[in-house]
């Protein structure tokens, strides 16, 4: 991963300079440094895009549903935290729509995003991130639902939020409906999110 040469003291900095810096690519704000982020994995994406159509299909408005590029400020909790993450899918609030025509950055002083979804890479630093780090940090910023989805074991891990910490839902894969408590009209299967076609 490459380094912009940028250095920020806080992230209200680093989004006043980065809206006006030519940098391509997505870049995490770690220790007041621009660390860019490598490209995302074909299965990856795949995974998120499906889901985006899913959820569309669920009556979801597409409008809410941003796969890969939603940047979300979180809180540092431990040291080389970033200080955003760019979650593999977000979905937004209503209100967001107009906090975001700007930039599509969800800032703590916003309500959270009603869910955040994350496809665990293959390695222990990618799962411990995942697991451990992001999920503390979606907890903190009051992130009511933390989907997890395993493309290795084909499993939907599904927290919800109760006071400061999530709980387990439940692990769902093949026919196993997902369980979703912020969006209990849903009717999705694990399967569906790893089928070939939809």
């Amino acid at each position: 991963m490459a380094q912009a040469q940028a250095k920020f003291t806080t992230f209200e900095a680093y989004l006043s300079c980065s809206n006006d810096m030519d940098i391509e690519g997505r870049y995490e704000l770690i220790n007041g440094e621009l660390v860019e982020l490598p490209p995302e994995s074909r299965l990856n994406s795949t995974i998120a895009v499906r889901i985006l159509l899913l959820l569309v299909a669920a009556g979801i408005s597409v409008e809410l549903i941003h796969p890969g590029k939603c940047e979300v400020q979180v809180p540092i909790l431990r040291s080389n935290d970033a200080a955003n993450r760019f979650p593999d899918l977000v979905v937004l609030r209503p209100e967001h729509l107009e906090l975001t025509q700007r930039r599509l950055t969800i800032t703590l002083d916003m309500p959270p995003p009603r869910l955040i979804a994350e496809v665990v890479s293959p390695g222990k630093t990618n799962r411990d991130r995942d697991y451990i780090h992001k999920r503390a940090q979606y907890a903190a910023i009051g992130v009511p639902e933390y989907w997890l989805i395993d493309p290795v074991a084909q499993t939907v891990m599904v927290l919800s939020l109760e006071g400061e910490d999530y709980r387990e839902i439940g692990v769902f894969s093949g026919e196993d409906a997902i369980a979703s408590l912020e969006f209990t009209e849903l009717k999705l299967t694990a399967g569906q999110i790893f089928e070939t076609e939809i």
